[in-house]
């Protein structure tokens, strides 16, 4: 069994609580309170303009130099366009040692355009598929779009799967919009309030993952950088990557 370092962050277009738009900051943020957390999987939501053309906000050369990741936009048909730098702000880093095997966009419907990223990689010699992605506010949207997800996933080899992001789900637990019905595949993991960031109440972001799979060591990132930078706050979890039947 392997295991996978996680942290899923939606740094909110790079405002932050005091209102002040600081793109700088964030990196600042992502060097002090995420790279001491070596995490082998990072992934960023809200990370490019929210209207067309989504245009770059932050600087990636410098996060992806900061925290030893590969980012896997490196590809035009992985960004939203030339002037993006991730796919409807969705942006993922990976560790060098995970060996991309496939990536694709996910177009998901909604009157809010929205979009997940997945890579196909191989840990340590097992096959896991990384999605990433940010849900819609609308329960039968946040449906819409998993079954969405789990239609590709159908078509895709059979590996575990591992989802993270911003999904919106509110609800305590997993939600529907996560379970076996709507994706084909059951995807669990902890939830832990990381919204607003002042006081967090809501469980909105999530690092979750199917069977033979589980999350483990989830918490909350708790530091006055990342609580300034933006009105969510990271999540952290450790994602075992098992071998189908295991």
């Amino acid at each position: 069994m392997a295991k996978l370092s996680c942290v899923t962050w939606n740094i909110h277009r790079a405002k932050g609580q005091d209102g002040r738009v600081d793109p700088d900051r964030i990196v600042d943020a992502i060097g002090s309170a995420i790279v001491p957390l070596a995490p082998d999987v990072f992934a960023l939501q809200e990370a490019d303009g929210a209207c067309r053309p989504h245009a770059r906000i932050i600087d990636v050369e410098r996060i992806s130099e900061l925290t030893g990741l590969d980012y896997i936009h490196d590809q035009p048909g992985l960004r939203w366009g030339p002037q993006s730098d991730g796919f409807l702000g969705t942006i993922l880093f990976l560790h060098p040692e995970l060996k991309r095997l496939h990536a694709d966009v996910i177009d998901l419907p909604g009157h809010c355009h929205r979009g997940a990223i997945s890579v196909e990689t191989k840990v340590h010699g097992r096959e896991c598929r990384i999605i990433s992605t940010h849900l819609s506010l609308s329960q039968p949207l946040r449906i819409l779009q998993m079954r969405v997800i789990g239609q590709y996933i159908r078509r895709r080899p059979q590996m575990q799967t591992l989802l993270l992001g911003d999904l919106n789900e509110w609800c305590p637990w997993r939600g529907l919009a996560f379970s076996r019905t709507v994706v084909g595949t059951a995807l669990r993991g902890p939830s832990k309030a990381t919204f607003p960031t002042g006081r967090p109440l809501l469980p909105l972001d999530r690092i979750l993952t199917d069977a033979p799979g589980r999350v483990s060591a989830a918490f909350v990132i708790d530091h006055p950088d990342t609580n300034l930078a933006s009105d969510h706050r990271p999540l952290h979890g450790d994602v075992d990557i098992c071998e189908m039947g295991e």
